[in-house]
């Protein structure tokens, strides 16, 4: 399997807007803002989410990777809390908290990873011309695990990161 991927470090102090145009520029370099201009929404919602979780519930610079392994577009989120988050149910009461229940609403997939240094959050985007394999199909393994590890690096193929 071949694999490209791109990283870049969102400190606390920039704008989650900038972690979304980042993201953009490279959902255009692979043509998905033509082909996908849906998935590009989705995968730019759940950008923005993760980032923002990681600024204001960990406090922490978010480490942000985009691998396509040319099945699926996995969005890590790294930060520096050990707490996993979970979907919480809409209310009425409460200004915030729906951003994981976002997030479980527009991926393919997600999951959460305890790293010794904080926790991984990847999310799993197929284009619309690629078929959701259920988890009791043959077929190779499903899942972010086959292109990135915890820290972003790429298995197999190769990693550009972004300079800005």
């Amino acid at each position: 399997m071949r694999a490209v991927g791109w990283a870049r470090s969102i400190p606390v102090a920039s704008e989650v807007r900038a972690a979304r145009q980042w993201a953009r520029e490279h959902l255009e370099s692979l043509g998905w803002t033509t082909t996908a201009p849906e998935t590009v929404d989705a995968v730019l919602l759940t950008v923005s989410e993760l980032v923002t979780n990681a600024h204001v519930h960990a406090h922490s610079t978010a480490q942000l990777v985009l691998v396509w392994d040319d099945r699926c577009l996995h969005v890590c989120v790294h930060d520096s809390s050990a707490n996993l988050p979970a979907p919480r149910s809409p209310s009425t009461e409460r200004t915030s908290g729906r951003g994981m229940f976002l997030v479980d609403a527009l991926a393919d997939t997600w999951e959460a990873h305890p790293c010794t240094d904080g926790k991984t959050v990847i999310a799993c985007f197929r284009p619309p011309d690629r078929p959701t394999r259920t988890p009791d199909e043959p077929g190779e393994p499903d899942g972010p695990e086959q292109a990135a590890t915890p820290t972003g690096e790429v298995r197999e193929g190769e990693v550009r990161e972004g300079a800005d």
